[in-house]
């Protein structure tokens, strides 16, 4: 492990000093031991897992297969705008008539409450449509509250050309 050199006797006279012993030491061992520690710890640890929300994805209607129509007292239709807001109105909107358009944020007691309050609905239908400018973050925040809210029907929809000047047209 650690030894001492001796240096050669040079042979000259006079005053004999004290020899200058120098060290060495062996650094392998030490080496081992920390791969050793090193391969001890990385088969022990457990890595993180990532974790992942289960989407359901919907049955493909057959060709003769009609798909039903969302009833607009069943619906609530939560539109992503840029700037990270998000804004709610309640049942459909079509040419005919234009529900009245609500803000409101990802905060807890923001679109949650929303969620949780039309809760008492068995049959409804959450509507979530991201607008051209949305980011993908706001996206992955209104799906987190779909899971934390256990909203059992919901689905992302392509925005249609109302909802875009729903939201231009509020001043909101």
């Amino acid at each position: 492990m650690a030894e001492i050199q001796q240096q050669a006797d040079s042979g000259k006279g006079g005053k004999k000093r004290a020899k200058k012993m120098s060290t060495k030491i062996d650094m392998t061992p030490m080496v081992d031991l920390a791969f050793l520690l090193l391969t001890f710890f990385m088969l022990t640890t457990t890595f993180s897992k990532p974790t992942v929300m289960q989407l359901n994805m919907p049955v493909k209607p057959k060709e003769n297969e009609q798909q039903s129509e969302i009833k607009a007292s069943n619906a609530l239709t939560i539109l992503l705008g840029e700037n990270n807001k998000v804004y709610y109105y309640e049942g459909l909107v079509d040419a005919t008539s234009k529900p009245e358009l609500k803000l409101s944020s990802y905060a807890a007691n923001g679109i949650r409450q929303v969620l949780l309050a039309h809760k008492s609905n068995p049959d409804l239908v959450v509507l979530i449509k991201p607008a051209d400018k949305s980011s993908y973050k706001n996206m992955v925040d209104i799906l987190d509250e779909m899971n934390i809210t256990n909203q059992k029907k919901y689905a992302l929809v392509d925005i249609a050309k109302e909802d875009n000047d729903l939201i231009k047209s509020s001043a909101l």
